[in-house]
């Protein structure tokens, strides 16, 4: 296996040998769920991803990608903050690497959180957003939703992933699940 560069934060993992890792060892991710807060730090809006699948699909998200080797859980939070929101979102990182949840990703259809490459873990975490948001690279349109739209069913029901679990435990730990 090739690691990366002291430094870079490129691939860590050629494609044959990450599908190899998937396999046989879990692989750690995040989730980030942007949100707008007012002045007072109540929450007024979350922002959910409009993505194309793989398969040919369109479906809502959270921030989400895997954490590097050699990174830290904060710069990979930046950088998939950065990746999916833009350069001028300008996220308020949270001060402690603890998350509000933790996803348990299994390969096995039915499981509560899904991903049919790999096991994953992975941390959540509600991040402030203060700037301009701009998608890129996969992610098609971002939506900023009251906690009352995010939890419609047709909302619901287009999350990926297992993240229709954390979008509801997000808004239980900031008391706003109704």
């Amino acid at each position: 296996m090739s690691e990366i560069a002291s430094g870079d934060l490129g691939p860590w993992l050629s494609p044959d040998d990450l599908a190899m890792v998937r396999r046989k060892v879990p692989i750690l991710y995040i989730d980030a769920l942007p949100v707008r807060v007012d002045s007072h730090g109540d929450l007024e809006e979350i922002g959910l991803l409009l993505r194309a699948t793989a398969a040919g699909t369109i479906s809502r998200a959270l921030v989400s990608g895997r954490v590097l080797f050699h990174e830290t859980i904060r710069e990979a939070l930046a950088r998939h903050l950065e990746k999916d929101l833009g350069p001028m979102a300008l996220p308020r990182l949270p001060v402690s690497p603890v998350p509000y949840a933790v996803g348990e990703y299994f390969p096995t259809p039915g499981s509560p959180f899904y991903d049919p490459r790999q096991h994953a873990v992975s941390l959540a975490y509600v991040v402030p957003v203060v700037g301009d948001c701009r998608p890129s690279h996969d992610t098609l349109e971002l939506t900023w939703l009251t906690p009352a739209e995010a939890l419609t069913p047709e909302v619901i029901g287009d999350l990926s992933e297992g993240h229709a679990s954390l979008l509801r435990q997000a808004l239980a730990h900031l008391g706003r699940l109704r």
